[in-house]
């Protein structure tokens, strides 16, 4: 009888050692799953938002030069129609994050600042020159920087950066609903994000 009972008693050691074995692993086993997929989503995402805008203006350019002790004026100027693409952009691939399989949770480290460029096209009317004060490179590189200084407060004054930043919203919200459905938690500024509406807090 007692060998029956340690014989039965070693039996169910073995079987909860095999047990308790098997559910780690399978447990090891599902968080790696869980940090595959969610790797697999940030790859996803990892990629370059833009939102764009057309613009058209017309410029005119003018410069004049004392000569001669300021007894003569030469003078130079332009009609310049401008058209512009602008665009704001997220590069995603930027995007740092953190993966902590123990305590299951993804913090977002770094979000890329948006990146504003802008690229103009010039057409030029109306061009006059006197000999002693003919077009140049740095004439056309002052057009050329004026033009996309005035194109940049016009993206800045409009509602282009929050059509950005609402798009990158969306991606993000992928990670936080893909995190949330394998029971993970989402953190930002060492604040856990626990509902959709507080992603409102990752807005730059």
């Amino acid at each position: 009888m007692t060998r029956f009972a340690n014989g039965f008693l070693l039996a169910v050691l073995l079987l909860g050692s095999i047990w308790y074995f098997l559910d780690r692993n399978a447990q090891k086993n599902e968080l790696r799953a869980a940090s595959n997929m969610i790797q697999e989503q940030i790859q996803q995402v990892g990629k370059l938002i833009v939102t764009e805008a057309n613009y058209s203006q017309v410029f005119t350019y003018k410069n004049s030069q004392n000569l001669f002790l300021d007894m003569i004026t030469s003078d130079k100027k332009a009609l310049v129609v401008t058209h512009a693409k602008a665009t704001v952009e997220y590069d995603l691939r930027a995007l740092e994050i953190r993966l902590d399989e123990k305590n299951k949770t993804v913090t977002l480290l770094s979000i890329p600042d948006p990146e504003i460029n802008i690229y103009p096209e010039f057409e030029y009317y109306d061009v006059k020159q006197d000999y002693f004060n003919k077009f140049e490179a740095k004439d056309y590189n002052k057009i050329k920087n004026s033009v996309t200084d005035y194109f940049r407060k016009k993206v800045e004054s409009s509602n282009l950066r929050a059509e950005a930043q609402d798009r990158l919203m969306e991606e993000l919200l992928n990670i936080y609903i893909l995190t949330n459905s394998l029971g993970w938690t989402l953190v930002y500024n060492e604040q856990p994000i626990t509902a959709a509406e507080e992603m409102e807090r990752l807005k730059q």
